[in-house]
């Protein structure tokens, strides 16, 4: 048995790894929005970008809003999520996230006004305000739901 080499377990005895896939399942407080098999997951964690391929150590982290993209059979899909926690286990990734939008879902026009809308009121806040974080989440979302849906343009 070799040893664990940059958070990858060894192949189980008998199983390839040029075929494996690991299980994603995406769930928000109102439905489960993906249950798919797939190649591998990128997502942003509340300490930068992290990634997972077949074969990962175990872990659990928390998500900030941002950008989780997966590819299957080598397409790549992109989603907008807002907060949650993200789950490895036995090649299986269970990510609870408060939303969740594919980039081919995402409405610009609405992201852009909401983008508006949190920077004019931005404006008129300071940091010590009670509803700059509110707005500061918001302009946030709005970003990150235009760069998603701007990969689903460029395709």
């Amino acid at each position: 048995m070799r040893p664990n080499q940059g958070g990858r377990r060894p192949p189980l005895q008998g199983s390839t790894t040029m075929a494996e896939k690991m299980k994603l399942e995406i769930v928000t407080p109102y439905s489960k929005v993906l249950d798919e098999l797939v190649d591998e997951v990128t997502a942003t964690g509340k300490l930068g970008e992290f990634g997972v391929l077949p074969g990962h150590a175990p872990f659990l982290t928390s998500l900030n809003i941002g950008e989780l993209c997966y590819k299957k059979d080598g397409v790549a899909v992109c989603m907008a999520l807002n907060w949650g926690y993200f789950e490895v286990q036995e090649d299986k990734i269970i990510v609870l996230v408060e939303t969740a939008e594919r980039s081919d879902e995402i409405d610009l026009e609405r992201a852009k006004a909401a983008l508006g809308r949190a920077e004019q009121a931005l404006k008129t806040l300071t940091a010590e305000d009670k509803k700059f974080k509110i707005y500061e989440a918001a302009l946030e979302r709005a970003l990150i739901r235009m760069q998603v849906a701007g990969k689903a343009a460029r395709k």
